[in-house]
């Protein structure tokens, strides 16, 4: 039964990138400013829905992007190195955290100046390393990204976890045990499918090459989705796709 997981997996992503093309475009460029507002309102998480609401709130940027990485892409990449914590033997990761980004409706702050310096502590470091599996990754981001959020370093990565944690990876991309074409669109569809509110304006879909690279969301300072017109321009534009196995 295993070896048809694939194709089952590929079945259901077909399904969703038909019903995704009924889906509305929510391109906030397109709308009234106030209907666009209403829809970031509706669909940022309540004081109630948990770990969102006591978000470390940052300044000096509009929003967030949290980039997740597909593993296996990655891994196989001559960007892997000698990086064995998360492309090891035994390693079978499969969405980790690229990184948080503070981004603006246009460009985006990087590497700004910190009283808190750049190297990031193996204690702290720990805290997140099951879902940014590379201390080198953790040190980067901080230093790149973290660093502009306004906020300490204990604090960014508390928000690393919430953002993480805040997020539902669809059943059908979470443990990919054999190799399978799709289109990025059926993967924004998936995503769209698996969390409430997320809508396609506010996802993007990266692609290296002909494989799967990044899904990239956009979250308010709440964690909550919101628009992001200028990354989802950027979404991969092939009409398939190739998602390597986890293991």
């Amino acid at each position: 039964m295993g070896r048809y997981t694939g194709f089952i997996a590929f079945g259901l992503m077909l399904a969703a990138a038909a019903a995704y093309s009924f889906l509305p475009a929510d391109n906030a460029a397109e709308r009234p400013a106030s209907s666009a507002a209403s829809e970031t309102a509706a669909a940022r998480p309540k004081a109630s829905d948990g770990p969102a609401s006591a978000a470390p709130q940052g300044s000096g940027f509009d929003f967030y992007v949290l980039a997740l990485s597909w593993s296996p892409t990655f891994c196989d990449s001559e960007a892997a190195g000698r990086n064995r914590e998360q492309c090891g033997e035994g390693k079978d990761f499969g969405w980790v955290v690229h990184g948080l980004w503070p981004q603006n409706e246009k460009g985006w702050p990087e590497n700004c100046p910190t009283p808190e310096g750049s190297r990031v502590p193996e204690r702290i470091g720990r805290t997140i390393i099951d879902i940014m599996p590379s201390m080198g990754l953790i040190g980067h981001q901080w230093r790149k990204h973290g660093a502009c959020s306004g906020l300490g370093m204990s604090d960014y990565f508390k928000l690393v976890r919430q953002a993480h944690d805040t997020i539902r990876i669809p059943t059908e991309l979470s443990d990919v045990d054999t190799e399978s074409r799709t289109s990025p669109q059926a993967i924004e569809a998936a995503f769209i499918r698996s969390n409430p509110g997320l809508t396609r304006s506010a996802v993007a879909v990266t692609c290296d090459r002909e494989r799967i690279d990044e899904v990239r969301i956009c979250l308010d300072t709440r964690l909550g989705f919101r628009a992001c017109p200028e990354v989802d321009s950027r979404s991969c534009r092939r009409s398939e796709i190739t998602v390597p196995p986890t293991r």
